[in-house]
């Protein structure tokens, strides 16, 4: 096995096992078999049929080709065909897709007249392993032509493209042919196809390989043995026991290391390199004035520069207006007051920052985590238990085009199961008045219609986006819209409150103060400005009318939808200037004659110039104004031209005024967190933050990504529409920025626990003297990741969990393990929300505190029995 990763490090222990306890094998065998016979022979071929079909290419557990005694599924599902729900892989866990490259051995035959046989080796010793599931494209170069037991062997270099490289297939078959080995070029194709699909893999983990294994047995004894066979002697009895007993021994020692795996993949994850985003505007004079004289002042301003957010000539002089003297308040200039705060340039006075925030995690309006996301959530599901408001994700969808990242070409059951088991990790978070909504196309509707159906949730209905934008080139009927499955803990209505209430009615304010009351001009910039302004929804376009106080309304049909048969409904409406009869609806009218003459009265009803224009009601715009969420949204607007205007480069996003409508509506109250744990470029956040500057709401937002991108997309993202609202070409464009405090940390991954656990290869204890060496507990006396913790010779506890990770966070780790709040971090403690308070530094332990302290930390450093 080639490669140094955590998953390498994995398939080497899984050999190593094995060879440490074959012997004892090998000796059951002896005493259930006589040698050179042909009974055992049949038991390793038995058992070989067997376990062959449960296997995959990483050492995954699972139906990997289809059981032949499964009749009831061989009409319906073929071996290799997807189903939804698929009860091929309904009791694993998807840990990843990735690409396992090793060097290997592929031989061909040519298809030429002669059907010659052509052998090559492809050497893939030097390409790393691959890290986040990035698709990266192989590259193969002539090595040499080596004559191996008498046949000659054409070796092949592997590499990954850089800077666009290419294959340069002509060279190779030359140098081939030159080294005595010609070849075609579908020939080598066929070998370079061979490769690559040996390569990529699907890793999973069975929840309980030992009766999942068990139970395929008992079937698969009954298909293959019983069925062929009418006459039991004793010795047929004896030996069948035998392939049981014996099969029965390898699935007992498979488990308990596809059990440890497990183990390892749900222990909760270390938390490092914690960072905070500060506002300046929520720092005290004091301390923003050491901020300005601190050495880490020059990045900062270099990331300020690089952002957009000041220019070559800014310095922090330049904050304080001219003042000499910070007493009476921080004296930032307004222009200057949104400005993003990294403390990962000030980590010495990060903690005079964050004490100046008050009850810190609640000062809080964001958390972002750099973690694959079944991680993410399993690790903070305590602290998060019932406190998420909304659920908004938007997944892979499971195309050759969607997405970029994640590999992305499962097959349905595959991606199913990776749904699974991260929707229902989730769903321990929901609150009682919760939504869930997740984003889909067609090609997985159906079958993700059926995945929330087996939750529990309840169905207030599906939303249908009208991207406006049919999919160019496409085959058939060309689509142009996606879905958004809403499920939610609790009936009720959805409302949409008009996202830019705030925002239209302000602008009215401005403009009738500017020019001194209502008039003529002030009703052409208005209508002007609504009707220009992008952001703005159809609907709330239409609110462009100011009534002479200055309210801002819209006109609404009075027409009834059905006909009306009662004759007072068809009564006319006279138009106050001319006296004539207005054109009636054909339908008549929606309210009694009575209902309209009061509204007539309150001045509700908008005449046109003369009686041929029809009548409408007058709507005004209020803080109140809400209507339920329909089943369609119309929202055309780009989310990529969005991208742009910021200055980042991301490939696809979903525009963030559909992200407004959306978690508006779930969060009628404008309080609670939103999590996403498919967080991309972050338009989650960014909608967030729009809606909170729109309403003065206390969203907050918790998103999980795993892309390198969280650093150079997400990160700066959030920083940007934090400092202004309105971008173009990477620069702001107003100042009108939001008060904001973030933090955003990386989880330690499964790899890395894998990479650093410490195991003795063929070390057993056999603790359990009424068990078979294989139903032993096979890794009670490894460390794992306790040789973090070693008692000396003087009898103390020496504690170093930096020498794990020297950027772990020790009180965030403890906030996620006890499912608590912080409220407050000092250098060597942390207070949680209820007052309770732990120490987070060893070296100032007592030896009973840290007795004490491991015995919190120990999910993280060792798990088993």
């Amino acid at each position: 096995m080639e490669g140094e990763s955590g998953f390498v490090n994995l398939m080497r222990m899984k050999r190593a096992w094995f060879h440490s306890l074959r012997p004892k094998l090998m000796e059951a065998i002896a005493r259930r078999t006589e040698t050179d016979t042909p009974f055992r022979e049949e038991l390793f071929d038995k058992l070989y049929t067997f376990f062959n079909r449960y296997f995959c290419e990483s050492g995954s557990i699972y139906f990997r080709h289809l059981s032949a005694f499964s009749r009831v599924y061989e009409r319906v599902y073929e071996d290799g065909q997807d189903v939804a729900l698929s009860w091929k892989t309904r009791m694993l866990y998807y840990v990843k897709s990735d690409v396992l490259v090793r060097s290997m051995p592929v031989e061909l035959q040519d298809r030429g007249e002669y059907r010659i046989r052509k052998f090559f080796y492809f050497d893939a010793s030097q390409v790393e392993h691959k890290q986040n599931n990035e698709k990266r494209e192989f590259v193969f170069e002539f090595d040499k032509v080596v004559e191996e037991k008498g046949v000659r062997v054409v070796h092949i270099k592997v590499a990954y493209s850089q800077r666009g490289a290419r294959t340069k297939i002509n060279e190779i078959l030359k140098k081939s042919r030159a080294g005595g080995v010609p070849l075609s070029d579908e020939l080598l194709q066929r070998a370079f196809g061979i490769f690559r699909r040996q390569t990529e893999v699907d890793f999973f983990i069975n929840k309980d390989a030992r009766g999942f294994l068990r139970e395929q047995f008992d079937l698969w004894v009954y298909q293959y043995i019983f069925q062929e066979e009418t006459v039991f002697e004793e010795e047929r009895i004896r030996q069948i026991q035998a392939i049981k007993e014996t099969a029965y021994d390898i699935i007992d020692f498979i488990a308990q290391f596809e059990d440890e795996l497990r183990r390892a993949w749900e222990k909760p994850k270390f938390v490092r390199g914690v960072n905070y985003v500060v506002t300046l505007d929520k720092l005290s004079g004091e301390t923003l004035k050491k901020v300005t004289e601190h050495k880490g002042a020059t990045a900062q301003i270099a990331e300020w520069q690089e952002f957009g957010m000041v220019d070559e000539k800014f310095s922090m002089k330049m904050l304080f207006n001219g003042q000499k003297s910070l007493s009476g308040g921080n004296g930032v200039n307004a222009d200057y007051k949104f400005l993003p705060l990294d403390t990962k340039y000030f980590k010495d006075l990060e903690l005079e920052i964050l004490d100046g925030l008050g009850d810190l995690d609640e000062a809080l309006d964001g958390e972002l985590v750099h973690s694959e996301n079944w991680q993410a959530l399993n690790t903070l599901k305590k602290r998060y238990k019932g406190r998420v408001k909304c659920v908004h994700i938007d997944p892979p969808y499971n195309t050759k085009t969607s997405g970029f990242l994640y590999r992305n070409e499962y097959k349905h059951s595959s991606w199913l199961t990776m749904m699974e088991n991260r929707v229902n990790a989730a769903l321990g978070m929901l609150s009682g008045d919760g939504s869930f909504l997740c984003h889909i196309d067609e090609h997985e509707y159906e079958r993700l219609q059926l995945l929330m159906g087996s939750t529990g949730l309840l169905d207030p209905g599906t939303v249908i986006w009208d991207k406006k934008n049919p999919m160019m080139g496409a085959k058939g009927v060309a689509t142009q819209h996606e879905y958004i499955l809403w499920r939610t803990r609790h009936e009720g209505n959805f409302y949409l409150k008009t996202a830019h209430i705030q925002s239209i009615i302000g602008k009215s304010q401005e403009l009738i103060k500017k020019h001194g009351g209502v008039n003529d001009t002030v009703q052409k910039e208005f209508l002007r400005w609504v009707m220009g302004n992008e952001r703005f929804t159809g609907g709330e376009r239409a609110y462009h009318f100011l009534d002479s106080e200055g309210k801002v309304y819209r006109g609404v049909a009075m027409g009834a939808p059905e006909l009306r048969i009662d004759k007072k409904f068809h009564k006319p409406i006279l138009h106050p200037e001319t006296g004539k009869p207005c054109l009636p609806p054909r339908n008549g009218w929606s309210r009694t004659p009575e209902s309209i003459k009061k509204l007539i009265a309150k001045g509700e009803i908008l005449f046109g110039r003369n009686e041929s224009i029809q009548p409408q009601r007058k709507i005004y715009l209020t803080e109140e104004s809400r209507r339920s969420i329909s089943t369609i949204i119309e929202n055309g607007r780009r989310g990529k031209k969005e991208i742009d205007s910021l200055g980042l480069e991301f490939p696809y996003c979903h525009p963030t005024s559909l992200y407004e409508e959306l978690i508006h509506a779930s969060s009628i109250n404008g309080n609670g967190f939103t999590l996403d744990y498919f967080a991309g470029s972050g338009t989650t956040a960014h909608a967030i933050i729009n809606l909170n500057r729109g309403d003065n709401g206390d969203r907050k937002y918790v998103l999980v990504e795993m892309g390198n991108y969280f650093h150079t997309v997400l990160l700066p993202r959030i920083k940007k529409v934090v400092y202004s609202a309105d971008w173009r070409d990477g620069n702001p464009i107003s100042r009108k920025g939001s008060s904001h405090c973030l933090k955003y940390y990386t989880l330690e991954q499964y790899e890395e626990t894998l990479k650093k656990s410490h195991y003795e290869d063929g070390r057993q204890l056999e603790l359990d003297s009424l068990k078979s060496p294989f139903e032993q507990y096979a890794f009670f006396g490894d460390d794992k990741l306790a040789h973090a913790v070693k008692p000396q010779k003087n009898g103390k506890l020496k504690i170093d969990l930096h020498a794990l990770y020297p950027d772990l966070d020790i009180a965030e780790s403890l906030s996620n393990i006890l499912g608590k709040q912080i409220r407050k971090r000092t250098a060597d403690t942390v207070t949680f929300e209820d007052d309770s308070m732990e120490k987070t530094n060893p070296a100032k332990m007592t030896e009973e505190e840290k007795l004490h302290f491991v015995s919190l930390i120990k999910p993280y450093l060792w798990w088993g029995k």
